[in-house]
């Protein structure tokens, strides 16, 4: 009996992602003016043996299975309503990727292990942040738009950053928001927006990535933490 309703649970999730995706898409693009397209996703269950963990792109040895843009590329992201209702409606199940930079957010991530960590740290100082997408390889702490001149500009005085930290900002970057499913798991909120249709309030990525530094020059082993 669990066995039949576990299955009868997995066929109505199914059932739901399409929906699902798509009003996740319309709030990110059409309330929060965040310029989203759909990522390539992931082959279908089953094909080439691969059981549907492999990336849907043409490249065999891709290093962010399902998780990218390809057709269309990121160039694409748009706000625009109409645009992502028919992206959705014929790709129901597509992931959802943010072009990062100009007026829409950034991003900074490190590994998931190390932005545990880091987030207790982080709490501990009682540092505010905004949201935080997670998966099971990589949290990103999405942050306030910055320009590729203030990003150089704030790494440039620092001693010493992880260099386990990435940083997605304008200039093509991107990043695949919740609900999604990627080749290394589920996309969801580890600290997911408030709930309205404002905007999420995002923090300056200096106030990130100071607190991610300290937090990591302070540890007991030199930092070696968030170094993974």
């Amino acid at each position: 009996m669990r066995e039949i309703l576990g299955r009868r649970r997995r066929l109505l999730f199914r059932r739901k992602r399409g929906p699902v995706q798509l009003r996740a898409a319309l709030t990110y693009a059409a309330e929060w003016q965040w310029p989203v397209l759909p990522g390539v996703g992931l082959k279908a269950a089953g094909s080439r043996g691969d059981r549907g963990r492999g990336c849907a792109c043409p490249d065999p040895e891709c290093v962010v299975p399902g998780a990218h843009p390809f057709d269309p590329g990121i160039l694409a992201a748009t706000t625009d309503e109409q645009m992502v209702r028919w992206w959705w409606t014929n790709r129901p199940t597509a992931p959802i990727v943010l072009a990062t930079g100009g007026r829409a957010p950034c991003a900074v991530s490190l590994p998931a292990v190390a932005g545990a960590r880091a987030l207790s740290a982080l709490d501990r100082m009682d540092m505010r942040l905004g949201p935080v997408v997670a998966t099971p390889t990589r949290w990103s702490l999405l942050v306030a738009p910055y320009t590729l001149e203030q990003l150089g500009e704030l790494l440039f005085v620092k001693d010493c950053v992880p260099s386990s930290l990435r940083f997605h900002g304008e200039g093509g970057g991107y990043l695949v928001l919740p609900p999604a499913e990627a080749g290394t798991g589920q996309v969801r909120w580890e600290r997911a927006p408030l709930p309205g249709s404002a905007a999420p309030w995002l923090p300056d990525v200096e106030a990130v990535v100071d607190a991610l530094v300290e937090a990591s020059t302070s540890a007991p082993d030199g930092g070696s933490r968030l170094a993974y």
